[in-house]
């Protein structure tokens, strides 16, 4: 199992090496980039190995600084407010729950209907959220799929965990820290509304972004 989490994030570091034009949705890599990268991901995975599959720990080994007493509250509202400016307008809801921020992002907005590759519509938006988030780096990144209850359990695990898979891939390509990410499907197992209406079924097929700073 450490070996696989290693190797994830491995790949997680050359995506954050690779640009993504906002046009063509192409990804091209700088090797300088990709090589300081792949370093960094060894320590990582140094880091896992020392500590288990603690993605605080593996930060932490490679430098990231841990938040500490009252500058948690105060870093979260740092960046509860420029998420919220950043996402005025877009469909993106920014919630918080405690230290926790709450990203959540309809699928209506981020992919074709059954489909995993995000819109270029939707470019500009988790732009603006990678914006923030290299910014704000002591914080760690849970990247959550979920669907309605339409179609098999397996189809909308699948379906869920790559739409996730997708959202993070492009917020380390435009540069956020791969180390940061765990990438979760759930299907239909956590609605959000009811699965009875069509417009609760729109409600529950989403990917959500929860932040938890780094303590």
């Amino acid at each position: 199992m450490k070996t696989r989490t290693i190797a994830v994030l491995v790949a997680a570091a050359l995506g954050a090496a690779c640009t993504t034009d906002p046009y063509t949705g192409q990804q091209k890599m700088s090797n300088t980039a990709g090589g300081a990268l792949l370093g960094a991901a060894a320590g990582a995975g140094l880091g896992l190995l020392a500590g288990g599959n603690d993605r605080r720990n593996a930060l932490i080994g490679a430098g990231v600084g841990a938040l500490a007493g009252g500058a948690v509250g105060a870093y979260m509202d740092n960046q509860e407010a420029q998420l919220r400016t950043q996402l005025q307008g877009t469909g993106v809801s920014v919630t918080r729950e405690g230290n926790r921020i709450i990203l959540n992002m309809p699928s209506n907005i981020t992919f074709p209907t059954d489909q995993d590759s995000v819109m270029p519509a939707f470019y500009p938006t988790l732009n603006s959220v990678a914006l923030v988030l290299k910014k704000y780096n002591q914080t760690l990144i849970d990247v959550n799929g979920h669907t309605d209850s339409t179609g098999s359990e397996q189809y909308n695990l699948d379906l869920s965990r790559r739409r996730a898979q997708s959202v993070a891939s492009y917020l380390s390509a435009q540069g956020v820290d791969g180390r940061r990410f765990a990438i979760n499907g759930f299907g239909k197992s956590d609605p959000i509304a009811s699965n009875a209406t069509e417009a609760g079924r729109a409600q529950n097929r989403r990917v959500e972004i929860y932040l938890t700073p780094i303590t």
